[in-house]
């Protein structure tokens, strides 16, 4: 009679436990008892070989319907295949892990020595109108591009690189660590698979040159301040015949001494007369294209109100939607008055009565209330 531990009590999972479960209690239990993380401890060695067997049974749908059946003499005198300690299942089991224990998600042999360039970012500034009607720019930029020498491949002419000995091409190495064997980036090729003996001299055998390039952008109807654009392939040349990176062109919006820009609308602020604003009138306002635009104001009109111009925003990118323009007028207090003037003004602040100013009468009203001090007669 078999006096191993349940493989369910191993894992600390109940019978019904579905895949994601058992995988989820064997990386936690796995983490928990690994060797590495208790060096010494000879109970976490032998703790941690029951988990990684009865992983090795459980995850395995026919393993563990004929566990589940017979128990662990299903594994014994040649019943099955569920395998003890560090057999050949175990690398399967320690992969589940291994990004989780060492932090190495991703990292395999690269081989071939070609790798993808580097993406470029350009920073352009443009201008209000610009963005208004959209342009096509010319930028010239500083970039690494396949060396015409040696065709991206690093070695001098008429020569080859060749296959990293100590990888094999891989670009990777493994090395043993206590119970386990680990992999690392080759050390002799830099984990490109492949070594350059006699370099070109035009690029020092990176396969890639600088050179200014110049490139055409176009720079469509309505971008906004941050709008990024694409230009697939032409960023940094990749190393040693690799393919080449993009570039990223970021878009500013210069200051405008007009308008300021909110999404697709446009605002703008006027200053306007104490006459205009009482007695009515209008202005114009130049727009965004070029042309100008009326604006009628009633009597009694007060600072801070605003009047929409419709359709004389921004056009919505890649939308045939247009915003609107909102004027605001800013009522201007006189300055500089003349003894005459001001005389004038006096005289209109006696015969001005509560029906002129309703506002003002209604709040320092609401000011004797709040200190009791309006009189009944009032």
């Amino acid at each position: 009679m078999s006096t191993k531990r349940c493989y369910y009590e191993t894992l600390e999972v109940e019978r019904s436990a579905d895949g994601s479960q058992l995988k989820s209690a064997f990386r936690k239990l796995a983490m928990k008892w690994h060797p590495d993380r208790n060096p010494g401890d000879h109970t976490a060695e032998v703790r941690f070989k029951e988990i990684n067997e009865a992983y090795e049974v459980l995850k395995d749908s026919d393993k563990r319907a004929a566990y589940d059946r017979f128990g662990h003499a299903a594994f014994e005198q040649g019943h099955g295949g569920g395998g003890a300690g560090f057999g050949a299942g175990f690398a399967s089991s320690f992969s589940d892990i291994f990004e989780d224990l060492f932090g190495m998600a991703g990292q395999r042999g690269r081989g071939g020595g070609r790798e993808r360039g580097a993406d470029l970012r350009y920073n352009m500034e443009i201008t209000l109108e610009e963005a208004f009607s959209g342009k096509t720019a010319q930028i010239e930029i500083p970039v690494s591009v396949t060396c015409e020498s040696c065709s991206g491949t690093g070695a001098k002419a008429g020569t080859k690189p060749k296959t990293c000995s100590m990888c094999g091409g891989a670009g990777r190495v493994r090395q043993a660590q206590g119970f386990f064997t680990l992999e690392r980036t080759c050390p002799g090729c830099q984990g490109r698979g492949q070594m350059i003996e006699d370099a070109c001299p035009s690029c020092s055998g990176s396969g890639r040159v600088t050179r200014d390039r110049t490139l055409s952008v176009n720079i469509p109807q309505g971008v906004e301040d941050g709008t990024r654009i694409r230009l697939a392939n032409e960023g940094e040349a990749g190393v040693r015949g690799g393919p080449p990176g993009d570039l990223y062109i970021f878009l500013s919006l210069a200051s405008h001494p007009f308008f300021q820009r909110d999404g697709a609308d446009l605002h703008c602020r006027v200053p306007i007369s104490m006459v205009t604003a009482a007695l009515g009138g209008e202005f114009e306002v130049p727009t965004i294209d070029k042309t100008k635009a009326k604006v009628k104001v009633p009597s009694g009109t007060q600072s801070g109100r605003r009047f929409r111009i419709g359709s004389k925003g921004m056009p919505v990118l890649r939308s045939r939607q247009t915003g609107d323009m909102y004027v605001q007028v800013v009522v201007e207090t006189p300055q500089n008055l003349t003894r005459k003037q001001q005389e004038l003004l006096a005289e209109f602040e006696k015969l001005s009565s509560g029906a002129t100013q309703p506002e003002a009468v209604g709040f320092f009203t609401k000011v004797k209330d709040f200190f009791g001090t309006r009189s009944a007669a009032q």
